[in-house]
């Protein structure tokens, strides 16, 4: 076999110029000769400190768009699911835990700051025996076979 050293490797290569000779003007001409694809951008404000200042078209623009928001659950489910659970001797803690849920997340529903998520309003009602949606908010669930 032949000897060789598979532990060295030579690179030839040239190293590519560094930003601040990438952005020189020299560099960009040089660029567009070769036929290569330049982007030039300029910055908005640079170099200024405005990026406090508001515009009128922003202004303008906020004004126009609508409100986007997410719906939270209603006041009325929170009073449902806290009276619920006081009702089962429950803390906000055990009922967390029953539902496989955080603490804070009971806390967050109770006090309407939640947004309505059906799986977790479905686990609440099941632990404590009552209806938080529909129409019937607060009456008792009717428990019986599923109909098919």
């Amino acid at each position: 076999m032949a000897e060789s050293d598979w532990d060295t490797v030579t690179v030839l290569r040239k190293k590519g110029p560094t930003a601040a000779q990438a952005k020189s003007k020299q560099a960009i001409l040089a660029a567009q000769r070769r036929g290569e694809d330049v982007e030039t951008s300029k910055k908005w404000a640079a170099g200024q400190n405005k990026q406090h200042s508001i515009t009128k078209n922003t202004a303008k623009l906020d004004r126009e768009t609508e409100e986007l928001h997410h719906d939270r659950v209603t006041l009325e489910v929170g009073k449902v699911i806290q009276q619920g659970r006081q009702s089962k001797g429950l803390t906000q803690k055990d009922l967390a835990t029953k539902i496989n849920e955080k603490p804070q997340v009971i806390a967050d529903y109770e006090s309407g700051r939640a947004i309505p998520n059906n799986q977790v309003l479905g686990k609440i009602e099941r632990a404590i025996g009552l209806k938080l949606r529909g129409k019937d908010i607060g009456k008792p669930i009717e428990k019986g076979p599923k109909a098919k």
